[in-house]
């Protein structure tokens, strides 16, 4: 019964001030929209870059080639250290915190399918590099295996651009092609993958061929890089000095020369991103919250002028007996139900527009990164608890005017 009291003087409050509510319900409502979408779009933003990120490899280690820049032993700078198969073995029975490796070798080559040809770059790689390079096979096809390595067969796995130029609109699984006048059997398709980090051109472009099959073809020694897994993304900065120090013993340098071998974590990549675009995320919430406290002030505003027009109403209530409180709760009950209303109305539109959103294909180009909003529960609970604080902030301090009145002084009022 008393919330119905309440609902009655709060729709008859609105009444009388039908524009000035409108107004601010709809500010309330566009505050709301605006925190929400700007947040879930950087959600999304985010959400899709980090993947971009690990697309290009999977919190992993990058070794490659380098130069001393340090005297070690009598021997002067300017060495250069080469990467060989043997190191890949060697790092991996002397560094238990390793999951997984992956020795590479690459080159420009030309593929060709009778008519077609394409340009591409090559990779000889162990079976783990799918894993940590996320070259996952499209259905109907597989990536290489433990047997093509150990038996140097020649078969490859085509990254799905480069599959449609040399294959077109055909089934690619199983069909010859020729790698630099050599026939390979195509085993399996990688279909298209956002990707924000690469060398020499995207996965998509990329033939790979096993590791084993790269060498006895082409005969060469060193390696182009090396991949590693760490087990445990927190032993990273600790591997990382273990390369340094047993590739320093192997290859005679010093292992606090940070040139001698190249080494790209992007693990630590990782996290620099996620820093970067939690900050972002903070910014465009910060954005959207500054439009929702203009719409607060207009919730107070009413408040304030609800309050002088009831002020001889107050004062019938304080002389029979009406506690602060009671005063008090009715103002922020109805600054609050103002803001619930308003932001109810901005979270509907918001979950509408980013569905909307979804049912757009995705395309390419940067809208491939902010086509996708993320509409989290967080982003809705942030939200609301804004909204909430909103409305108790705007609410409260016309409610401590009211219900300070004197009592005489407010039935003089007219």
């Amino acid at each position: 019964m008393h919330l119905l009291m309440l609902l009655k003087e709060f729709l008859e409050d609105i009444n009388k001030q039908k524009t000035r509510a409108f107004l601010t319900t709809v500010a309330i409502t566009w505050g709301t929209l605006a925190v929400i979408l700007l947040m879930a779009f950087g959600q999304g933003l985010s959400f899709r870059m980090q993947q971009s990120l690990l697309n290009a490899g999977d919190r992993v280690i990058r070794l490659y080639e380098g130069q001393t820049t340090k005297k070690f032993q009598g021997m002067p700078i300017g060495r250069r250290i080469r990467l060989i198969e043997e190191d890949a073995r060697i790092l991996v029975e002397s560094i238990p915190e390793i999951a997984a490796v992956s020795p590479q070798m690459n080159k420009g080559v030309r593929l060709r399918n009778g008519e077609r040809s394409a340009s591409t770059h090559m990779e000889g790689v162990y079976p783990d590099f799918e894993f940590l390079r996320r070259m996952y096979p499209a259905e109907g096809g597989r990536f290489l295996n433990a047997m093509d390595n150990l038996e140097k067969r020649r078969v490859v796995f085509l990254g799905g651009v480069v599959a449609k130029e040399v294959c077109g609109e055909e089934d690619p699984i199983g069909k010859t092609i020729t790698i630099d006048g050599i026939p390979f059997t195509i085993v399996g398709i990688m279909p298209k993958k956002m990707q924000s980090a690469m060398n020499n051109g995207p996965d998509d472009r990329r033939a790979i061929i096993p590791f084993s099959t790269f060498q006895s073809i082409y005969g060469w020694r060193y390696l182009g890089e090396l991949l590693i897994k760490p087990a445990r993304i927190e032993e990273t900065k600790y591997i990382i000095s273990e390369i340094r120090r047993i590739m320093g013993r192997k290859y005679k340098f010093d292992p606090t020369d940070e040139r001698a071998i190249g080494i790209w974590d992007m693990i630590e990549m990782e996290k620099v991103s996620a820093r970067v675009f939690m900050g972002i995320n903070i910014f465009l919430g910060v954005i959207g919250a500054m439009t929702l406290i203009i719409a607060g002030i207009g919730v107070a505003n009413i408040m304030y002028v609800v309050a002088k027009e009831r002020t001889h109403e107050i004062g019938i209530k304080r002389a029979i007996g009406a506690k602060k409180r009671h005063i008090i709760f009715q103002f922020v009950f109805e600054s609050l139900l103002l803001a619930i209303i308003g932001g109810g109305v901005g979270i509907l539109l918001a979950v509408g527009i980013v569905k909307m959103v979804w049912m757009i294909p995705a395309g390419s180009g940067a809208m491939e990164y902010l086509g996708r909003p993320i509409l989290s529960h967080t982003v809705v609970l942030t939200s609301v608890i804004i909204l909430t604080l909103i409305g108790l902030t705007a609410g409260v301090f016309p409610a401590r005017k009211a219900a300070n009145v004197d009592p005489v002084e407010a039935l003089r009022y007219e």
